[in-house]
């Protein structure tokens, strides 16, 4: 395993798909670490609606610039195992979680904990929405959409597209 480097970061989730929501989390991320990896939680029990590399390529499109303007390296990756491994096989000494509110914060910390008990060289570091972001989910923006909802506030331009393009051909439009 690649040693760990206090100054990269690695900003773990489904992205299904990338919200303004994550955008906020990269964009405050990409100030405090040299390197940022996003990484996309592939797991066998569940079915996204986007595939892994879908997901990736929303993350490349929408997230690497912001993070590279920030002066950031950036890197789009995928795991299917523990955050702390998929962080430690990369690299990276901080593991970047987002909180929308205190529920959030309330799961937050007892992962942080687990997480620390299993990789003492990873430390959390919880970076709180901005009010505009707070109520912005994935969940959300796909329920949204699958009832053809606009979700242009929610969303990437080249995501909302692809949310478009999606639910129309699942209706068979």
């Amino acid at each position: 395993m690649p040693q760990s480097s206090s100054r990269t970061a690695l900003y773990a989730g489904t992205f299904d798909p990338v919200t303004n929501g994550h955008l906020d989390v990269v964009r405050q991320a990409a100030r405090l670490a040299d390197k940022l990896v996003c990484a996309v939680g592939v797991h066998p029990g569940k079915t996204p609606l986007f595939t892994a590399d879908e997901r990736l390529a929303m993350l490349e499109e929408a997230a690497g610039p912001l993070v590279r303007a920030a002066g950031c390296a950036f890197a789009c990756i995928t795991f299917d195992g523990l955050v702390v491994t998929a962080a430690q096989e990369a690299g990276a000494g901080l593991l970047i979680r987002g909180l929308r509110d205190a529920t959030d914060f309330d799961y937050e910390m007892q992962m942080a904990g687990m997480n620390a008990a299993l990789a003492a060289d990873v430390q959390t570091v919880f970076l709180p929405a901005s009010p505009a972001a707070r109520p912005i989910t994935a969940t959300l923006v796909r329920q949204i959409a699958g009832m053809g909802g606009d979700v242009s506030a929610f969303v990437p331009a080249g995501v909302a597209a692809r949310l478009k393009q999606r639910f129309a051909a699942k209706a068979g439009r």
